[in-house]
């Protein structure tokens, strides 16, 4: 028998609550450790949290595609691990993923080329509709978490040549500028986010990745071009309201993209299956080359599995959340 810890859902916030981190819990238990043939033991060293499993944490998920947590049962996620001990023939001890497609850096693999980087890099080429040459001007809220960093960059390689990111602290502006050769980046939280924003993209914008909706979501599309794409990538201002997803617009900002003749799609990377492995291939290349710069906010142990994903849903981290449980 082996002690393992576990991380379960204690109690739900309630549709319209906030989440805590007293909404989780860490139990510690006994694995017996007996492997079948097939099977392999992993110890965990990185466990992801992502803004979806807001959604987890309430009775009704609101979709089809994803299950809520049961109280009391241990929570779902991504995560990466090392091979303890193996009955597998194709697996041994001390076996990773691929450590080439990430430079050795297996944290990666819950981010820039995993599925955030996948959401990222789908979301931009399936309905972003960048083109090379054609002086286009992209729009990134969320732009220092960890889709919003990578798609700003990816729209960047793929030829825009304006990109512009909206986030909620001078140092992440700083950063995103600086580190990862945006245009230019507003803090949403400081002046006149309209006028700020009118200043940094004077021919409109073209293409918006759109990780939060609401208010700045509707100063965002106020300023598209005709013909323009909102990639609808997340709606993380939204998560914590009992109401559809996608929530509703305003009728100035329905009325605006129906005007102005503006897809705004409902994105899922999970329909481009088939794409996933050349796009993973093509984001491990960008990495390891460094044209993408990837930012991790990297907390230690699984005990606060729980402050990291609160700290995540408001805007605590820059890049991926990722939680360490071992080395």
């Amino acid at each position: 028998m082996s002690r393992i810890l576990r991380v379960i859902l204690h109690s739900r916030p309630g549709k319209n609550g906030e989440p805590t981190p007293e909404n989780f819990q860490v139990q510690e238990g006994t694995l017996k450790i007996d492997l079948k043939p097939g099977e392999v033991l992993v110890r965990t060293r990185y466990l992801s949290v992502d803004p979806y499993m807001r959604c987890r944490m309430n009775e009704d998920t609101g979709t089809d595609y994803i299950s809520p947590w049961t109280l009391s049962e241990c929570v779902e996620g991504g995560g990466v691990g090392v091979v303890e001990s193996s009955s597998h023939d194709a697996f041994s001890k001390g076996d990773t993923l691929n450590p080439q497609l990430v430079n050795g850096h297996l944290s990666y693999f819950l981010g820039a080329v995993g599925m955030p980087g996948l959401t990222s890099l789908m979301g931009v080429r399936e309905k972003g509709h960048v083109t090379a040459g054609a002086n286009q001007t992209m729009v990134v809220s969320g732009a220092a978490g960890a889709c919003g960093s990578l798609a700003g960059q990816i729209g960047r390689l793929d030829g825009c040549r304006t990109v512009v990111g909206i986030c909620g602290s001078e140092q992440k502006c700083k950063t995103l500028v600086s580190e990862l050769g945006f245009s230019s980046a507003l803090n949403y939280r400081q002046g006149d986010i309209s006028a700020a924003l009118r200043e940094s993209c004077p021919d409109g914008v073209d293409v918006y990745f759109d990780n939060v909706g609401g208010p700045i979501s509707d100063t965002v599309i106020a300023q598209m071009n005709q013909d323009g794409h909102v990639i609808l990538c997340g709606q993380i201002s939204q998560y914590n309201k009992d109401v559809p997803y996608p929530p509703p617009l305003s009728q100035e900002t329905q009325e605006a993209l129906l005007r102005k003749n503006i897809t705004r799609e409902r994105f899922m990377v999970l329909n481009y299956m088939d794409k996933h492995e050349a796009g993973l291939l093509q984001l491990s290349q960008w990495v390891n080359s460094g044209q993408i710069k990837v930012l991790e906010t990297i907390v230690d142990g699984i005990e606060k599995m729980g402050e990291a994903f609160c700290s995540m849903m408001t805007g605590g981290n820059v890049g991926k959340q990722v939680v360490r449980i071992s080395d």
